[in-house]
């Protein structure tokens, strides 16, 4: 069945993307915590109309450091990604080893994987849905917290010394993404003062993303139906100060011509710490 109609290979589309909105009030939501709920500053976000790029005649151009993303053929051995024990016996060593290949790193670890399918029923299962709205994962504060909490303070001192960072793999893991695909900016056009830190307080922790502020500048990309062979890789964070890009942002989106009954997205997002010597 054909779902999506075909396009010209270099077709740049029209498309929303969910954008905060920089109010001058920081945003602070509690995610566990209903008694707090009156406390809440919820975001305001705005829909704004921006040019995507289709990446595939364009992926031998991009470069890790340079634009924040890479986009590359990577088979899997994995069968169920679903099966936790297998992720770490399978896909910990793959992805550890295509991070190391594309970034430089001497060593990569792999701390976190989240399945995000856009089907309702999936996600009353536990599955969570993709995300539409312009972030990136980490903050300046929020990624030292997050290796502190994984390899602990001693451990983290010592990885501090050196150049950091936490790069993440995206892939789908059932047949070709037809909805919601990842939209991912080059990082060199958005400013500085585009992140808007967000707070997310829990009981026993705060946590903190970047949201962001809507741009003319900024530079959006896709890759036209992604197949389980194919992954993005790209960065939320790096100590280095010398690269064009630190931070990537990246957001799920409608894809203006997608059918209406075109399967949901079943993909996963991996997380790792990436050192260099």
């Amino acid at each position: 069945m054909q779902f999506v109609a075909e396009r010209p290979a270099t077709e740049t589309i029209r498309a929303k993307m969910n954008y905060i909105v920089d109010t001058g009030v920081p945003p602070v939501r509690y995610i566990d915590w209903p008694e707090m709920a009156d406390k809440e500053i919820p975001p305001t976000y705005e829909l704004r109309e921006m040019a995507v790029r289709n990446g595939r005649p364009l992926r031998d151009t991009f470069d890790l450091d340079t634009h924040g993303f890479v986009f590359v053929d990577h088979r899997t051995a994995m069968k169920d990604f679903t099966d936790e024990s297998e992720r770490k016996r399978v896909y910990d060593p793959e992805v550890a080893a295509l991070i190391r290949k594309h970034s430089g790193a001497s060593e990569v670890l792999v701390f976190d994987h989240t399945i995000r399918i856009g089907d309702e029923a999936a996600q009353k299962a536990g599955a969570r849905p993709p995300v539409k709205g312009v972030h990136n994962d980490y903050t300046e504060s929020s990624a030292p917290v997050r290796l502190r909490e994984i390899v602990g303070d001693a451990e983290a001192e010592r990885r501090m010394k050196k150049r950091w960072a936490i790069i993440q793999v995206w892939r789908p893991i059932r047949g070709t993404v037809l909805t919601d695909p990842l939209g991912i900016c080059d990082g060199r056009t958005i400013p500085q003062e585009g992140f808007i830190l967000v707070q997310r307080r829990y009981k026993y922790r705060t946590g903190e993303v970047y949201h962001i502020a809507h741009n003319r500048e900024h530079v959006w990309y896709w890759f036209p139906k992604m197949q389980r062979h194919e992954a993005l890789v790209f960065k939320v964070f790096d100590t280095d100060p010398s690269v064009p890009t630190r931070f990537t942002a990246h957001s799920a989106f409608d894809d203006p011509g997608a059918a209406p009954d075109a399967p949901p997205r079943e993909s996963i997002e991996t997380r790792t710490f990436a050192f260099w010597d």
